[in-house]
């Protein structure tokens, strides 16, 4: 299994009235996740974009709010696949408070386009490569 962790601080433009952060802004909280964790294997997006033509847009995304975040919480944004993609990409996502205690829980799966053929196709061979030391080696 995968697995990447970042930190990130509420802004104040990201919370309601109430100081809660607002509920479509954690769609973003997941992105920055995903893209640090891509960073972390020495990729990029841009760079699986303009090197390797392949984009991934979301296909789905399905967030379970278990308390809220507030404005200036330095959250914790952890990041896994749990199962090596072939033409999805499926991450589990999940948000810890300044305290450690889980706040949000998400799965966002994405799939592999190829930029040119706009036509969904397996997940780049570097990226696969880059992935398959954290999974057994017999999957």
């Amino acid at each position: 299994m995968f697995i990447s962790e970042t930190q990130f601080r509420v802004r104040y433009g990201e919370t309601d009235q109430m100081g809660y952060v607002y509920y479509g802004n954690y769609a973003e909280y997941f992105e920055v996740g995903r893209v640090e964790a891509i960073r972390s294997l020495g990729m990029t997006y841009r760079g699986m974009e303009g090197e390797l033509g392949v984009m991934m847009p979301v296909k789905s995304l399905n967030i379970k709010y278990l308390r809220p975040v507030y404005y200036d919480d330095l959250i914790t944004i952890k990041t896994m696949i749990t199962s090596l993609p072939e033409r999805n990409i499926t991450f589990h996502s999940e948000i810890f408070n300044q305290e450690g205690v889980l706040t949000t829980g998400a799965t966002v799966i994405l799939s592999f386009v190829d930029i040119k053929l706009k036509q969904t196709t397996n997940i780049p061979s570097v990226l696969l490569e880059k992935l398959i030391p954290f999974f057994d080696k017999d999957v």
